[in-house]
């Protein structure tokens, strides 16, 4: 078999630059060959009859993009995508992924979705952030719906702080959370590879309400409960995904049990590293599994 490896074209963190080197070495160690693309090739595009046209002649993708445009074509040409295009969009876009969730059982932060504006010279509905306030309490979290590792995240402490952000996000989508304070400055991130729940770390902070890795918190082994397991499994099966990472925030009685975040391309170089699992050898063994099935 032959894949694509597609990574973002403008990225070069080394976090991405390992996980994709990481699943190339995996799948080459079971029969796969795999080319990582930046995604600036334009793979995919229509052409002049309206045809989707795609390069490379492969026989399925592990996308590693949030570029729904690509992801979209390529899953229209017939190529299998891991993760495919729908559960890629849900998990990039927060309020799409909380909405994806409502009925599942699971349980998450109350969520309000942000009004959305399309005027710069609009007020601010005073009227609305009554309401939010009113049922989320202070502080609350503020959240851009389009952002990874911990950016577009805020705090208000405070009605002006509220406002502040409001307004600065009026053109932006975003939502307001309920603020989980037995979770400040820390979570539990758990991988989910092919439905099974393979591994997971606690992320602290002493810093800062964000526990991310990237925004300076540090990660030490996590033994998942039987019922923090079957909830990130739960929502991989809802949302549709082959592989992701889940942020988990703990409850009152000290159980990781409300869902914060589902990243569909989560980084795993920093959790390979903790807990000692190839993540990378889990996923590839997923994919060729999928593949010859």
């Amino acid at each position: 078999m032959k894949c694509a490896i597609i990574v973002n074209a403008y990225t070069y963190m080394a976090s991405s630059e390992y996980q994709a080197t990481r699943l190339k070495d995996e799948l080459e160690l079971r029969g796969v060959r795999a080319d990582i693309l930046r995604n600036d090739g334009f793979i995919a595009y229509i052409d002049k009859s309206g045809e989707i046209s795609v390069a490379g002649n492969y026989d399925f993708i592990v996308y590693l993009d949030k570029d729904k445009y690509i992801s979209s074509m390529l899953e229209r040409s017939g190529l299998r995508l891991f993760n495919s295009h729908s559960a890629i969009r849900l998990c990039d876009d927060k309020a799409a992924t909380f909405i994806g969730l409502a009925g599942s059982g699971i349980a998450v932060p109350r969520t309000l979705t942000g009004l959305l504006c399309y005027d710069s010279s609009a007020k601010l509905n005073g009227r609305a952030l009554d309401k939010v306030q009113s049922l989320l309490g202070y502080p609350i979290i503020i959240k851009e719906c389009y952002g990874s590792l911990g950016k577009g995240v805020y705090k208000a402490d405070s009605r002006e702080q509220l406002e502040q952000y409001a307004l600065e996000l009026m053109g932006t989508p975003h939502l307001f959370q309920q603020y989980i304070s037995d979770s400040e400055g820390v979570d539990v991130r758990v991988i989910v590879v092919g439905g099974k729940a393979v591994a997971a770390m606690r992320r602290m902070s002493s810093s800062d309400f964000r526990s991310n890795i990237e925004l300076g918190g540090v990660g030490e082994p996590y033994e998942l409960s039987d019922k923090t397991a079957a909830i990130c499994e739960r929502a991989a099966a809802v949302l549709g995904l082959d592989y992701c990472g889940i942020d988990m925030l703990f409850s009152r009685g000290g159980e990781a049990e409300i869902l914060c975040e589902v990243n569909s391309n989560a980084f795993f170089t920093a959790m390979e590293k903790v807990t000692g699992v190839n993540i990378a050898a889990a996923y590839a063994e997923h994919i060729v599994s999928e593949m010859r099935r």
